[in-house]
Protein backbone atom coordinates (compact mmCIF):
# COMPACT_ATOMS: atom_id res chain seq x y z
CA UNK A 1 0.00 0.00 0.00
CA UNK A 2 0.79 3.95 -0.31
CA UNK A 3 1.63 5.22 2.97
CA UNK A 4 2.42 9.18 3.80
CA UNK A 5 4.01 10.85 6.73
CA UNK A 6 2.84 13.86 8.68
CA UNK A 7 5.16 16.99 8.84
CA UNK A 8 6.38 15.59 12.12
CA UNK A 9 6.98 12.19 11.23
CA UNK A 10 8.82 9.79 8.87
CA UNK A 11 8.37 5.81 7.59
CA UNK A 12 10.76 3.31 8.31
CA UNK A 13 10.89 0.97 5.92
CA UNK A 14 12.32 -2.47 6.51
CA UNK A 15 12.18 -6.14 4.44
CA UNK A 16 12.72 -7.16 1.17
CA UNK A 17 15.00 -5.37 -1.13
CA UNK A 18 16.34 -3.31 1.68
CA UNK A 19 19.82 -3.95 3.17
CA UNK A 20 19.20 -2.16 6.51
CA UNK A 21 16.04 0.49 6.84
CA UNK A 22 15.09 3.12 4.84
CA UNK A 23 13.42 6.38 6.04
CA UNK A 24 11.19 8.20 3.60
CA UNK A 25 8.46 10.77 3.78
CA UNK A 26 5.90 8.83 1.81
CA UNK A 27 6.38 5.75 -0.60
CA UNK A 28 4.75 1.64 -1.30
CA UNK A 29 5.02 -0.51 1.30
CA UNK A 30 5.39 -3.78 -0.97
CA UNK A 31 4.73 -7.28 0.36
CA UNK A 32 7.30 -8.18 2.31
CA UNK A 33 8.45 -5.28 3.98
CA UNK A 34 7.47 -3.83 6.79
CA UNK A 35 6.20 -0.01 7.97
CA UNK A 36 6.65 1.87 11.12
CA UNK A 37 5.72 5.70 11.34
CA UNK A 38 8.64 7.82 13.43
CA UNK A 39 7.67 10.75 15.10
CA UNK A 40 10.00 13.69 15.46
CA UNK A 41 8.04 15.76 18.18
CA UNK A 42 10.01 16.94 21.07
CA UNK A 43 9.03 15.98 24.46
CA UNK A 44 9.08 17.44 27.63
CA UNK A 45 10.43 15.46 30.54
CA UNK A 46 10.31 16.72 34.45
CA UNK A 47 12.71 14.84 37.19
CA UNK A 48 13.76 16.00 40.21
CA UNK A 49 17.33 14.58 40.33
CA UNK A 50 18.75 13.98 44.06
CA UNK A 51 22.39 14.32 43.89
CA UNK A 52 25.58 15.09 45.97
CA UNK A 53 27.95 17.84 46.50
CA UNK A 54 32.06 17.53 47.02
CA UNK A 55 30.91 17.86 50.34
CA UNK A 56 28.68 15.00 50.79
CA UNK A 57 25.62 17.24 51.08
CA UNK A 58 22.87 16.04 49.48
CA UNK A 59 19.87 18.40 47.06
CA UNK A 60 17.40 17.91 44.42
CA UNK A 61 17.78 19.54 41.20
CA UNK A 62 14.29 20.10 39.55
CA UNK A 63 15.04 20.19 35.41
CA UNK A 64 12.48 20.46 32.63
CA UNK A 65 14.51 18.86 29.60
CA UNK A 66 12.69 19.19 25.83
CA UNK A 67 14.25 16.33 24.02
CA UNK A 68 13.42 14.71 20.64
CA UNK A 69 15.43 13.32 17.12
CA UNK A 70 18.03 15.09 15.65
CA UNK A 71 16.02 16.02 12.50
CA UNK A 72 19.06 17.97 10.77
CA UNK A 73 21.43 14.61 10.46
CA UNK A 74 20.26 11.74 8.52
CA UNK A 75 22.96 9.41 10.50
CA UNK A 76 21.26 10.97 13.85
CA UNK A 77 17.69 9.86 12.20
CA UNK A 78 18.86 6.32 11.60
CA UNK A 79 20.24 5.48 14.99
CA UNK A 80 16.98 6.84 16.62
CA UNK A 81 15.00 4.99 13.77
CA UNK A 82 16.95 1.76 14.16
CA UNK A 83 17.11 2.08 18.32
CA UNK A 84 14.04 3.44 19.53
CA UNK A 85 11.57 3.02 16.77
CA UNK A 86 9.76 0.59 18.73
CA UNK A 87 8.70 2.74 21.43
CA UNK A 88 6.89 6.39 21.29
CA UNK A 89 8.60 9.28 22.23
CA UNK A 90 6.32 9.40 25.44
CA UNK A 91 6.47 6.21 26.60
CA UNK A 92 8.15 4.58 29.56
CA UNK A 93 11.06 3.05 27.92
CA UNK A 94 12.24 6.65 26.53
CA UNK A 95 11.58 8.69 29.54
CA UNK A 96 13.93 6.08 31.68
CA UNK A 97 16.16 6.12 29.05
CA UNK A 98 16.62 9.80 29.32
CA UNK A 99 16.60 9.91 33.15
CA UNK A 100 19.22 7.63 33.73
CA UNK A 101 21.52 9.59 31.20
CA UNK A 102 20.31 12.94 32.73
CA UNK A 103 20.62 12.03 36.83
CA UNK A 104 23.59 10.17 35.95
CA UNK A 105 26.02 13.24 34.14
CA UNK A 106 24.05 15.40 37.11
CA UNK A 107 25.12 13.09 39.78
CA UNK A 108 28.96 12.96 38.31
CA UNK A 109 29.47 16.58 38.00
CA UNK A 110 27.50 17.22 41.02
CA UNK A 111 29.96 15.28 42.87
CA UNK A 112 32.85 17.29 41.58
CA UNK A 113 31.55 20.82 42.58
CA UNK A 114 31.17 22.51 46.14
CA UNK A 115 27.79 23.38 47.11
CA UNK A 116 28.81 27.23 47.12
CA UNK A 117 29.78 26.73 43.92
CA UNK A 118 26.64 25.07 42.48
CA UNK A 119 24.20 27.42 43.83
CA UNK A 120 26.42 30.48 42.78
CA UNK A 121 27.07 29.16 39.58
CA UNK A 122 23.80 28.02 38.57
CA UNK A 123 24.14 29.04 35.08
CA UNK A 124 27.76 27.47 34.71
CA UNK A 125 26.36 24.40 36.04
CA UNK A 126 23.28 24.08 33.67
CA UNK A 127 25.42 24.34 31.21
CA UNK A 128 28.10 21.83 31.49
CA UNK A 129 24.91 19.31 32.61
CA UNK A 130 22.96 20.04 29.03
CA UNK A 131 26.93 19.55 27.25
CA UNK A 132 27.31 16.03 29.03
CA UNK A 133 23.97 15.24 28.96
CA UNK A 134 23.82 16.02 24.97
CA UNK A 135 26.88 13.55 24.45
CA UNK A 136 25.27 10.86 25.66
CA UNK A 137 22.01 11.30 24.19
CA UNK A 138 24.12 11.66 20.61
CA UNK A 139 24.49 7.56 20.71
CA UNK A 140 20.46 7.47 20.43
CA UNK A 141 20.08 10.10 17.61
CA UNK A 142 18.92 12.60 20.35
CA UNK A 143 19.04 16.62 20.61
CA UNK A 144 17.88 18.69 23.83
CA UNK A 145 16.00 21.54 22.32
CA UNK A 146 15.77 23.16 26.03
CA UNK A 147 16.49 22.35 29.70
CA UNK A 148 15.65 24.50 32.00
CA UNK A 149 17.14 23.68 35.81
CA UNK A 150 14.97 25.48 38.89
CA UNK A 151 15.71 26.17 41.97
CA UNK A 152 17.97 23.38 44.19
CA UNK A 153 15.68 21.96 46.63
CA UNK A 154 16.94 21.14 50.21
CA UNK A 155 16.30 16.66 50.98
CA UNK A 156 14.22 16.14 53.93
CA UNK A 157 16.53 16.33 57.14
CA UNK A 158 19.20 18.44 55.37
CA UNK A 159 18.00 22.29 55.27
CA UNK A 160 21.00 23.74 54.24
CA UNK A 161 19.18 25.86 51.41
CA UNK A 162 17.12 26.87 54.11
CA UNK A 163 19.53 28.49 56.32
CA UNK A 164 21.23 29.31 53.86
CA UNK A 165 18.54 31.33 52.47
CA UNK A 166 18.15 32.85 56.46
CA UNK A 167 21.63 33.80 56.61
CA UNK A 168 21.63 35.79 53.17
CA UNK A 169 17.78 37.11 55.14
CA UNK A 170 19.71 38.10 58.29
CA UNK A 171 23.02 39.79 56.22
CA UNK A 172 20.11 42.02 53.62
CA UNK A 173 18.33 42.75 56.84
CA UNK A 174 21.54 44.01 58.74
CA UNK A 175 23.55 45.35 55.45
CA UNK A 176 19.78 47.24 55.37
CA UNK A 177 20.27 49.01 59.10
CA UNK A 178 23.60 49.90 58.28
CA UNK A 179 22.81 51.56 54.80
CA UNK A 180 20.12 53.69 56.78
CA UNK A 181 22.99 54.74 59.18
CA UNK A 182 25.52 55.66 56.36
CA UNK A 183 22.65 57.78 54.48
CA UNK A 184 22.25 59.32 57.54
CA UNK A 185 25.82 60.59 58.27
CA UNK A 186 25.85 61.21 55.19
CA UNK A 187 23.05 63.56 55.00
CA UNK A 188 24.17 65.62 58.70
CA UNK A 189 27.68 65.95 56.80
CA UNK A 190 26.84 67.04 53.54
CA UNK A 191 24.53 69.49 54.83
CA UNK A 192 27.40 70.74 56.82
CA UNK A 193 29.57 70.86 54.00
CA UNK A 194 27.52 72.69 51.98
CA UNK A 195 27.54 76.14 54.64
CA UNK A 196 30.97 75.88 54.61
CA UNK A 197 31.19 75.62 50.91
CA UNK A 198 28.85 78.71 50.59
CA UNK A 199 31.05 80.64 53.15
CA UNK A 200 34.09 79.80 51.57
CA UNK A 201 33.54 80.02 48.18
CA UNK A 202 31.88 83.93 49.14
CA UNK A 203 35.11 84.97 50.55
CA UNK A 204 36.98 83.05 47.91
CA UNK A 205 35.30 85.57 45.20
CA UNK A 206 35.72 88.59 47.03
CA UNK A 207 39.41 88.06 47.15
CA UNK A 208 39.60 87.25 43.83
CA UNK A 209 38.06 90.01 42.98
CA UNK A 210 40.14 92.46 44.75
CA UNK A 211 43.29 90.55 42.93
CA UNK A 212 41.74 91.05 39.63
CA UNK A 213 41.55 94.87 40.09
CA UNK A 214 45.17 95.09 41.27
CA UNK A 215 46.32 92.91 38.50
CA UNK A 216 44.59 94.79 35.62
CA UNK A 217 46.10 98.62 36.96
CA UNK A 218 49.42 97.19 37.11
CA UNK A 219 49.05 95.09 33.70
CA UNK A 220 48.24 98.52 32.10
CA UNK A 221 51.21 100.04 33.43
CA UNK A 222 53.36 97.50 32.07
CA UNK A 223 51.27 97.42 28.71
CA UNK A 224 53.44 101.18 28.19
CA UNK A 225 56.71 100.27 29.34
CA UNK A 226 56.57 96.95 27.29
CA UNK A 227 55.12 98.67 24.06
CA UNK A 228 58.10 101.44 24.72
CA UNK A 229 61.10 98.96 25.22
CA UNK A 230 59.60 96.72 21.74
CA UNK A 231 60.10 100.20 19.88
CA UNK A 232 64.12 100.42 21.00
CA UNK A 233 64.52 96.87 20.84
CA UNK A 234 63.10 96.73 16.97
CA UNK A 235 64.76 99.91 15.83
CA UNK A 236 68.04 98.14 17.89
CA UNK A 237 67.30 95.37 15.82
CA UNK A 238 66.41 96.60 12.58
CA UNK A 239 70.65 99.06 12.87
CA UNK A 240 72.43 94.95 13.68
CA UNK A 241 70.37 93.37 11.03
CA UNK A 242 71.94 96.39 8.04
CA UNK A 243 75.21 96.13 9.52
CA UNK A 244 74.97 91.51 9.33
CA UNK A 245 73.82 92.59 5.86
CA UNK A 246 76.75 94.74 4.50
CA UNK A 247 78.85 92.40 6.57
CA UNK A 248 77.57 89.30 4.41
CA UNK A 249 77.82 91.54 1.33
CA UNK A 250 81.51 91.84 1.91
CA UNK A 251 82.07 88.26 2.70
CA UNK A 252 80.38 87.13 -0.43
CA UNK A 253 82.04 89.65 -2.70
CA UNK A 254 85.79 88.29 -1.02
CA UNK A 255 84.68 84.84 -1.37
CA UNK A 256 83.68 85.42 -5.11
CA UNK A 257 86.56 87.14 -6.16
CA UNK A 258 88.69 84.10 -4.27
CA UNK A 259 86.45 81.38 -6.19
CA UNK A 260 86.93 83.52 -9.73
CA UNK A 261 91.18 83.30 -9.25
CA UNK A 262 91.06 79.69 -7.96
CA UNK A 263 88.48 78.65 -10.94
CA UNK A 264 90.91 80.62 -13.63
CA UNK A 265 93.81 78.41 -12.01
CA UNK A 266 91.85 75.07 -11.46
CA UNK A 267 90.84 75.38 -15.62
CA UNK A 268 94.67 75.83 -16.40
CA UNK A 269 95.77 72.75 -14.48
CA UNK A 270 92.90 70.96 -15.74
CA UNK A 271 93.08 71.46 -19.41
CA UNK A 272 97.03 70.54 -18.77
CA UNK A 273 96.31 67.75 -16.98
CA UNK A 274 93.41 66.29 -19.25
CA UNK A 275 95.83 66.86 -22.28
CA UNK A 276 98.45 64.42 -20.34
CA UNK A 277 95.92 61.95 -20.57
CA UNK A 278 94.42 62.29 -23.54
CA UNK A 279 98.38 61.75 -24.44
CA UNK A 280 98.70 58.98 -21.79
CA UNK A 281 95.26 57.31 -23.59
CA UNK A 282 96.82 57.72 -27.07
CA UNK A 283 100.49 56.01 -26.19
CA UNK A 284 98.59 52.97 -24.37
CA UNK A 285 96.13 52.88 -27.12
CA UNK A 286 98.57 52.64 -29.41
CA UNK A 287 100.58 50.47 -27.81
CA UNK A 288 97.32 48.31 -27.59
CA UNK A 289 97.14 48.38 -31.27
CA UNK A 290 100.61 47.10 -31.97
CA UNK A 291 100.06 44.09 -29.14
CA UNK A 292 96.95 43.50 -30.63
CA UNK A 293 98.03 43.04 -34.12
CA UNK A 294 100.90 40.89 -32.59
CA UNK A 295 98.27 38.48 -31.00
CA UNK A 296 96.19 38.25 -33.98
CA UNK A 297 99.20 37.54 -36.29
CA UNK A 298 100.58 34.98 -33.96
CA UNK A 299 97.30 34.00 -32.85
CA UNK A 300 96.07 33.75 -36.95
CA UNK A 301 98.88 31.48 -37.30
CA UNK A 302 98.51 29.16 -34.32
CA UNK A 303 94.54 28.75 -35.20
CA UNK A 304 95.64 27.84 -38.59
CA UNK A 305 98.08 25.03 -36.86
CA UNK A 306 95.72 23.80 -34.62
CA UNK A 307 92.88 23.85 -36.88
CA UNK A 308 95.05 21.64 -39.13
CA UNK A 309 96.22 19.53 -36.60
CA UNK A 310 92.92 18.77 -35.49
CA UNK A 311 91.31 18.09 -39.07
CA UNK A 312 94.27 15.72 -39.75
CA UNK A 313 93.68 13.65 -36.26
CA UNK A 314 89.90 13.83 -36.46
CA UNK A 315 90.36 12.51 -40.32
CA UNK A 316 92.50 9.80 -38.87
CA UNK A 317 90.01 8.91 -36.05
CA UNK A 318 87.11 8.64 -38.56
CA UNK A 319 89.19 6.28 -40.73
CA UNK A 320 90.01 4.34 -37.49
CA UNK A 321 86.30 4.47 -36.35
CA UNK A 322 85.23 3.69 -40.14
CA UNK A 323 87.55 0.82 -40.45
CA UNK A 324 86.06 -0.60 -36.78
CA UNK A 325 82.73 0.22 -37.89
CA UNK A 326 83.17 -2.07 -41.03
CA UNK A 327 84.91 -5.04 -38.87
CA UNK A 328 82.78 -4.19 -36.77
CA UNK A 329 79.59 -4.83 -39.12
CA UNK A 330 81.07 -7.30 -40.89
CA UNK A 331 81.42 -9.43 -37.85
CA UNK A 332 77.66 -8.19 -36.53
CA UNK A 333 76.70 -10.06 -39.99
CA UNK A 334 78.68 -12.74 -39.57
CA UNK A 335 76.86 -13.60 -35.99
CA UNK A 336 73.66 -12.79 -37.31
CA UNK A 337 74.05 -15.37 -40.15
CA UNK A 338 75.17 -18.28 -38.10
CA UNK A 339 72.75 -17.42 -35.53
CA UNK A 340 70.16 -17.31 -38.63
CA UNK A 341 72.03 -20.63 -39.43
CA UNK A 342 71.54 -22.19 -36.30
CA UNK A 343 68.01 -20.92 -35.97
CA UNK A 344 66.70 -22.75 -38.98
CA UNK A 345 69.13 -26.00 -38.28
CA UNK A 346 67.29 -25.55 -34.55
CA UNK A 347 64.09 -25.24 -36.34
CA UNK A 348 64.39 -28.37 -38.76
CA UNK A 349 65.59 -30.66 -35.70
CA UNK A 350 62.39 -29.03 -33.54
CA UNK A 351 60.05 -29.90 -36.76
CA UNK A 352 61.94 -33.83 -37.31
CA UNK A 353 61.70 -33.93 -33.69
CA UNK A 354 58.42 -33.11 -33.60
CA UNK A 355 57.52 -35.50 -36.72
CA UNK A 356 58.77 -37.89 -34.90
CA UNK A 357 57.30 -37.32 -32.27
CA UNK A 358 53.83 -37.23 -33.20
CA UNK A 359 54.60 -40.44 -35.98
CA UNK A 360 55.60 -42.25 -32.45
CA UNK A 361 52.40 -40.86 -31.28
CA UNK A 362 50.06 -41.95 -33.79
CA UNK A 363 52.03 -45.24 -34.32
CA UNK A 364 51.55 -46.12 -30.53
CA UNK A 365 47.85 -45.01 -30.96
CA UNK A 366 47.61 -46.83 -33.58
CA UNK A 367 49.29 -50.15 -31.61
CA UNK A 368 46.81 -49.59 -28.99
CA UNK A 369 44.12 -49.10 -31.27
CA UNK A 370 45.28 -52.56 -32.75
CA UNK A 371 45.73 -54.16 -29.56
CA UNK A 372 42.36 -53.25 -27.83
CA UNK A 373 40.65 -54.39 -31.24
CA UNK A 374 42.53 -57.36 -31.26
CA UNK A 375 41.62 -57.78 -27.08
CA UNK A 376 37.61 -57.52 -28.29
CA UNK A 377 38.52 -59.78 -31.09
CA UNK A 378 40.22 -62.27 -28.56
CA UNK A 379 37.50 -62.29 -26.02
CA UNK A 380 34.64 -62.47 -28.42
CA UNK A 381 35.97 -65.61 -30.05
CA UNK A 382 36.55 -67.01 -26.43
CA UNK A 383 33.27 -66.09 -25.65
CA UNK A 384 31.73 -67.89 -28.70
CA UNK A 385 33.88 -71.18 -28.10
CA UNK A 386 32.63 -71.32 -24.63
CA UNK A 387 35.99 -70.29 -22.52
CA UNK A 388 37.82 -73.57 -24.30
CA UNK A 389 41.19 -72.05 -24.25
CA UNK A 390 42.50 -74.80 -26.49
CA UNK A 391 40.23 -74.34 -29.00
CA UNK A 392 41.01 -71.02 -29.44
CA UNK A 393 44.62 -71.70 -30.05
CA UNK A 394 44.05 -74.37 -32.58
CA UNK A 395 41.67 -72.14 -34.41
CA UNK A 396 44.21 -68.57 -34.47
CA UNK A 397 46.78 -71.51 -35.63
CA UNK A 398 44.59 -72.88 -38.23
CA UNK A 399 43.12 -69.34 -38.99
CA UNK A 400 46.28 -67.87 -39.81
CA UNK A 401 47.73 -70.62 -41.38
CA UNK A 402 50.48 -71.60 -39.28
CA UNK A 403 50.64 -75.38 -40.17
CA UNK A 404 50.77 -74.27 -43.88
CA UNK A 405 53.63 -72.21 -43.19
CA UNK A 406 55.47 -74.56 -41.25
CA UNK A 407 54.95 -77.37 -44.45
CA UNK A 408 56.40 -74.70 -46.57
CA UNK A 409 59.32 -73.86 -44.20
CA UNK A 410 60.28 -77.82 -44.25
CA UNK A 411 60.22 -77.88 -47.78
CA UNK A 412 62.19 -74.75 -48.50
CA UNK A 413 64.78 -76.10 -46.31
CA UNK A 414 65.01 -79.47 -47.68
CA UNK A 415 65.07 -78.12 -51.02
CA UNK A 416 67.73 -78.89 -53.73
CA UNK A 417 69.88 -81.28 -51.31
CA UNK A 418 69.33 -84.47 -53.61
CA UNK A 419 69.19 -87.18 -51.06
CA UNK A 420 70.26 -90.23 -51.58
CA UNK A 421 67.90 -92.88 -50.45
CA UNK A 422 69.03 -96.37 -49.65
CA UNK A 423 66.60 -99.34 -48.31
CA UNK A 424 68.04 -101.86 -46.86
CA UNK A 425 66.83 -105.67 -45.30
CA UNK A 426 68.69 -108.54 -43.13
CA UNK A 427 68.02 -110.92 -47.08
CA UNK A 428 66.04 -113.47 -45.04
CA UNK A 429 62.51 -111.66 -46.00
CA UNK A 430 62.01 -111.32 -41.84
CA UNK A 431 61.42 -114.91 -41.80
CA UNK A 432 62.37 -116.38 -38.08
CA UNK A 433 62.71 -120.03 -37.30
CA UNK A 434 61.77 -119.68 -33.68
CA UNK A 435 60.92 -116.88 -30.55
CA UNK A 436 64.59 -117.09 -29.66
CA UNK A 437 66.55 -116.29 -32.19
CA UNK A 438 63.83 -113.86 -32.93
CA UNK A 439 64.99 -111.23 -30.64
CA UNK A 440 68.90 -111.68 -31.57
CA UNK A 441 67.79 -111.31 -35.57
CA UNK A 442 66.25 -107.50 -34.26
CA UNK A 443 69.70 -106.75 -32.79
CA UNK A 444 71.67 -108.30 -35.92
CA UNK A 445 69.26 -106.35 -38.38
CA UNK A 446 70.10 -103.02 -36.66
CA UNK A 447 73.68 -103.75 -36.75
CA UNK A 448 73.09 -104.36 -40.25
CA UNK A 449 71.45 -101.69 -40.73
CA UNK A 450 74.59 -98.93 -39.15
CA UNK A 451 76.91 -99.06 -42.04
CA UNK A 452 74.60 -97.99 -44.57
CA UNK A 453 73.39 -95.14 -42.28
CA UNK A 454 77.09 -94.12 -41.65
CA UNK A 455 77.77 -94.20 -45.40
CA UNK A 456 74.46 -92.35 -46.23
CA UNK A 457 75.44 -89.14 -43.35
CA UNK A 458 78.73 -89.31 -44.34
CA UNK A 459 77.60 -88.76 -48.06
CA UNK A 460 75.26 -85.87 -47.39
CA UNK A 461 76.72 -84.06 -44.60
CA UNK A 462 80.58 -84.87 -44.88
CA UNK A 463 80.67 -86.92 -40.89
CA UNK A 464 82.56 -89.78 -40.21
CA UNK A 465 81.53 -91.96 -37.35
CA UNK A 466 83.45 -92.21 -34.20
CA UNK A 467 86.12 -94.77 -34.14
CA UNK A 468 84.87 -96.95 -31.65
CA UNK A 469 81.84 -97.54 -33.76
CA UNK A 470 84.28 -98.95 -36.67
CA UNK A 471 85.07 -97.57 -40.34
CA UNK A 472 83.64 -97.18 -43.47
CA UNK A 473 84.27 -99.47 -46.03
CA UNK A 474 86.55 -98.13 -49.24
CA UNK A 475 85.26 -97.98 -52.58
CA UNK A 476 87.32 -100.14 -53.96
CA UNK A 477 86.38 -102.55 -51.70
Amino acid sequence: MYRVAKASQYLVVTGAGIQDLKLVKKGWVLPGQACTVLDLSPVNYTFEVQAMSAEKLPFLLPAVFTIGPRVDDEQSLLRFARLLSAHDNRSRHVEELVQGIIEGETRVLAASMTMEEIFKGTKQFKQEVFEKVQLELNLFGLLIYNANVKQLVDVRGHEYFSYLGQKTQMEAANQARIDVAEAKKKGEIGAKLREGLTLQNAAKVDAETKIISTQRQGESQNEGIKVRTDVKVFENEKEAEVAEANSELAKKKAMWEKGAAVAEVEATKAVALREAQLQGEVERMNALTRTEKLKAEFLTKASVDYETKVQEANWELYKKQKAAEAILFKKEKEAEAQKAVAGAAFFTRQQAAEAELYAKKKEAEGLVAIGQAQGAYLKTLLDALGGNYAALRDYLMINGGMFQEIAKINAEAIHGLQPKISIWTNGNGGEASDGGAMGMKEVAGVYKMLPPLFKTVHEQTGMLPPSWMGTLPDKSS
